[in-house]
């Protein structure tokens, strides 16, 4: 089998600072972790079957219906669903994009196409993408905006995308986990086209909003009744544990803490990007709470070396080595590891 390999490896990379994960720099709040401590209280008993309570809670939070909303063991959980409900034969993928759209699809057997992300387009999905969207195709994951790139597809785009797809027949699967962290994610989710389509379904996670990636708790909205029941049954019955609803049901009322997360993202973003464009990195414009860049091929190992892990991106298909992503955190963080960053070249010109 394939090795994936992710952000956030911590385990093998023991006492690094990390910025190869990317959830909210502020950290889990603190009303999450003792809803989760409290809810330990009721690990007796089998979790809720069908989560109605956060679903509900999630509905009020998107401003959709309840019936419309799954929840999984993460973004990833359902991912894996929707494919063995599904069972495409044949997907079309961006290149690069999030690695679990592959691994997914061919735990059922299908055939992958990939679309060609090009640097000299900055990475970014453009009109040619509507002609691959043939007959034959059964399947389309988009991310928006995209991992590793940080770039955003516009929902102009976007909708003709959904218009060919619904013409041809196609599913077509976004996942919106980072639009939180875009300056107006109004302008680019589809939820208000959910209604409209039975054959879209959109990805969301508390994984990356909340920081609560050890939970394991995600979501999907689509409107397609019959495929959320199919989806379900591909998987156990307690499938979000005790915790992770307590963890969700908290989160939900963080209105606070994720305004303050966009404002400090979208502060040091900012900073990081003219400090890493001083260095000489090759900077692609970021639109999430990660920056993707381009540098020496050695840089993962050298920062690494002096406590910093970042994500090392030459395994993304359509990638190869010298492509780097890092996550903006606090800006004492952030300083830290433009500092590893410039010993680094330091160094490299001393080997030089």
């Amino acid at each position: 089998m394939e090795k994936h390999i992710h952000g956030g490896n911590i385990y093998e990379h023991e006492g690094c600072l990390d910025f190869s994960a990317n959830c909210n720099p502020l950290g889990t709040p603190l009303s999450v972790q003792r809803a989760a401590v409290k809810s330990i209280e009721q690990i007796a008993h089998y979790p809720q079957v069908g989560c109605v309570p956060l679903r509900a809670a999630i509905a009020e939070y998107e401003a959709v219906r309840p019936e419309q909303v799954i929840c999984g063991n993460g973004a990833a959980e359902l991912i894996f669903s929707l494919c063995q409900a599904l069972k495409p034969r044949k997907a079309l993928l961006l290149a690069p994009t999030f690695a679990e759209y592959g691994q997914a699809l061919s735990s059922v057997g299908c055939q992958i196409t990939c679309a060609r992300l090009r640097e000299e387009d900055g990475f970014a999905v453009g009109e040619e993408f509507l002609d691959l969207l043939q007959e034959d195709l059964d399947i389309v994951f988009l991310c928006n905006p995209n991992n590793p790139t940080g770039a955003l597809t516009d929902r102009s785009l976007l909708l003709r995308i959904l218009e060919r797809c619904e013409t041809r027949g196609i599913f077509l699967a976004v996942d919106e986990c980072f639009l939180d962290f875009v300056k107006t994610p109004s302008e680019y989710t589809l939820k208000g086209e959910l209604e409209k389509s039975r054959g879209l379904f959109l990805l969301k996670a508390f994984t990356k909003r909340y920081a609560m990636a050890g939970l394991r708790l995600g979501y999907g909205l689509c409107e397609n009744k019959e495929l959320l029941e199919q989806m379900a049954a591909m998987v156990q019955p307690w499938n979000v544990s005790v915790p992770a609803q307590a963890a969700g049901l908290a989160a939900l009322q963080e209105e606070d803490y994720v305004r303050r997360a966009r404002a400090l993202i979208f502060r040091e973003r900012e900073w990081m990007v003219e400090q890493f464009t001083a260095l000489g990195l090759t900077v692609y414009p970021p639109q999430a709470n990660y920056i993707f860049f381009k540098g020496p091929e050695a840089l993962f190992s050298l920062c690494e070396k002096r406590g910093v892990l970042i994500r090392d991106c030459g395994n993304y298909p359509g990638l190869c080595k010298g492509y780097f992503r890092v996550a903006v955190r606090t800006h004492e963080e952030n300083e830290l590891l433009v500092k590893a960053l410039t010993e680094s070249f330091m160094e490299i010109q001393k080997e030089g």
